[in-house]
C-alpha cells in the first residue's frame, strides 16, 4: 500500500497554491473507492467522508475529506502522461511482487473509446485510450491517449507514442489491421519485439501479396496446417492455421518474414454457417500451431480487459468528460482491475469488488501483492 502511495507521490501536481489536499492522498482514495465500486467524483467524495477516520491512518488528511469538486478538479487538470507513468511504475512493482519478471509472451495493443466521455457537441469523438496488455498474465503494461498536438482520436499516434517508453524484448506484439504499417513494425523491431499484426485489404499491396503466396502454397498440396474443432455455447467452430514464407517481391514492411492465415467456419444452433479468412503479417516464421495460439491469445485484451472495464466498471457509461477527466479515470480503473486480478481468490472481479466494499480486511489484503 505504501509503495503505491509512493508511486502516486511522483505524479506532478497541476494545481496552484490554493490547493488544500495532497495529490497522492487523493489519487489513492480515488483508487480505493474504485476498488469498492465507486465510479465518479461525487462517489469518491462520499467514500472519503464515510471512511475519513480509517483513511487518516494511511494518508494525511489535515483538511478532512476532499469534496467532489476537489476530485473533479484534480482529474480534469492532471496531465494523463503523468498518471500513465504511474501506471507503468505500478505495473512493474506488481509484476515484481508476483514474481513474474518482464513480459515475454504475447502483448496485445488495442484502442478503446470512452464512449460517453465526449464534451458537448463532440459526440462523434469520444476520448481514446490505447491499452498495452500482457495477454498471457492478463495484466496491463501501459495505457495512453494520443500525444499533445495529435488528433485526439488518432490511435496510431497514441500507439507509437506509448511504445517508445516500453521494453518489449522477446515479446510478440499483436494488433489489428490499423497498425500494419512501416512505422509500427519499425518501432517494434527497435524495441526488440516481434509482431503478429492482422492484415486486411486497407493495405492492398501487402494483402494481395499474402493472398497470392497462400494460393501458390495451396496449389502444391504440401502446405502444413494446424486444425482445431470446438463445440461450445451452442455452436460448432473449426479453425485452420497455416504459415508461408514472405515472397522476395513482397512490398516493404520492416521486419516482415512470413504471412499467417487463419481460416474459420462457425455453425450456430440454428444451423447457419459463416466462414472467414484472416491474414497476419509475421516477424517470425511461426509454426501453424503457435500462430493459432498467438492469434487466439490476442483476444484476451477484449475479453479480459475491455469487457471487464465495461461490464464491471461501467466505463462506457462514465460521464466524466471535461479536459483530461475521462482519460485519467480510465487509467485509475486499469490500475484497480490489475489489483483485483492479482489477488489469488477465485471469485469473479465483481465479487471481489463487493468483498472490498463490505470487508475492510479484504480491501487491505488486495495490496499485499505489491512490493
Amino acid at each position: 500500500m505504501q509503495s503505491l502511495i509512493a508511486i502516486f507521490r511522483e505524479v506532478r501536481d497541476p494545481r496552484d497554491h490554493t490547493k488544500q489536499h495532497d495529490l497522492a492522498a487523493m489519487l489513492f482514495i480515488a483508487l480505493l473507492a474504485t476498488l469498492c465500486g465507486c465510479k465518479s467524483s461525487v462517489a469518491f467524495a462520499d467514500f472519503a467522508a464515510a471512511n475519513l477516520e480509517e483513511l487518516g491512518e494511511v494518508v494525511d488528511l489535515p483538511h478532512g475529506a476532499p469534496s467532489h469538486d476537489s476530485f473533479s478538479r484534480v482529474f480534469r487538470l492532471l496531465d494523463p502522461t503523468e498518471l500513465e507513468r504511474a501506471l507503468r511504475r505500478f505495473a512493474a512493482a506488481l509484476r515484481e511482487g508476483l514474481g513474474l519478471g518482464d513480459s515475454k509472451g504475447v502483448v496485445a495493443v488495442d484502442g478503446k473509446r470512452l464512449r460517453r466521455g465526449y464534451q458537448r457537441g463532440r459526440v462523434h469523438l469520444p476520448p481514446l485510450l490505447v491499452s498495452v496488455w500482457d495477454a498471457e498474465t492478463r495484466l496491463s503494461i501501459a495505457a495512453a491517449a494520443p500525444p499533445p498536438g495529435a488528433d485526439p482520436g488518432n490511435e496510431v499516434a497514441a500507439t507509437l507514442h506509448v511504445l517508445k517508453s516500453l521494453d518489449l524484448k522477446r515479446c510478440t506484439v499483436t494488433a489489428d489491421a490499423l497498425h500494419c504499417h512501416p512505422a509500427m513494425t519499425a518501432a517494434l523491431i527497435e524495441r526488440g519485439a516481434g509482431f503478429a499484426i492482422k492484415l486486411k485489404a486497407n493495405n492492398a499491396p501487402l494483402f494481395d501479396c499474402a493472398v497470392a503466396a497462400f494460393a501458390a502454397a495451396d496449389a502444391t498440396g504440401r502446405l502444413a496446417r494446424h486444425e482445431r474443432r470446438d463445440n461450445a455455447h451452442g455452436r460448432q467452430e473449426w479453425r485452420s492455421a497455416s504459415v508461408v514464407r514472405c515472397p522476395d517481391n513482397a512490398p516493404a514492411l520492416p521486419g516482415l518474414v512470413a504471412f499467417g492465415r487463419i481460416q474459420s467456419e462457425r455453425t450456430n444452433a440454428k444451423g447457419a454457417t459463416s466462414r472467414r479468412t484472416h491474414y497476419v503479417a509475421l516477424s517470425h516464421r511461426l509454426t501453424p500451431a503457435r500462430l493459432a495460439e498467438v492469434v487466439r491469445t490476442h483476444w484476451s485484451v477484449e475479453n479480459h480487459l475491455h469487457r471487464q472495464l465495461d461490464v464491471v466498471f461501467h466505463e462506457d457509461d462514465a460521464r466524466a468528460r471535461k479536459n483530461h477527466a475521462a482519460t485519467n479515470l480510465g487509467i485509475i480503473r486499469r490500475i484497480a482491475l490489475d489489483i483485483l486480478r492479482a489477488h489469488p481468490d477465485t471469485r469473479s472481479i465483481q465479487r471481489k469488488m463487493n468483498l472490498a466494499r463490505w470487508r475492510r480486511d479484504f480491501l487491505l489484503e488486495l495490496f499485499t501483492y505489491m512490493r
